[in-house]
């Protein structure tokens, strides 16, 4: 499976860890979650888990207000929960 934009693949050898990183950045604020293929069920799943949460994150993001060209702070609440519970 290849990266995509926002989406890394991680399935090196020498470490534990296999699956997905998301990592997204939007007026300042870096937002980054890793997807697990064993936590999800292995990498489409994982896959599909992280676009769905990158969709919810950049909907969120794209739409909401901005103070001094940064995120408001509730935003960057809000999409650190949604990161959390995905």
């Amino acid at each position: 499976m290849k990266s995509k934009k926002n989406l890394t693949r991680f399935t090196y050898e020498t470490t534990a860890f296999q699956g997905w990183r998301l990592c997204i950045s939007r007026a300042g604020t870096t937002f980054t979650r890793y997807f697990s293929d064993k936590q999800y069920g292995g990498p489409k799943k994982s896959l599909k888990a992280a676009e769905t949460c990158l969709k919810d994150i950049k909907t969120l993001v794209d739409n909401s207000r901005r103070v001094n060209g940064k995120l408001s702070k509730a935003t960057v609440k809000k999409a650190d929960k949604l990161i959390k519970d995905s």
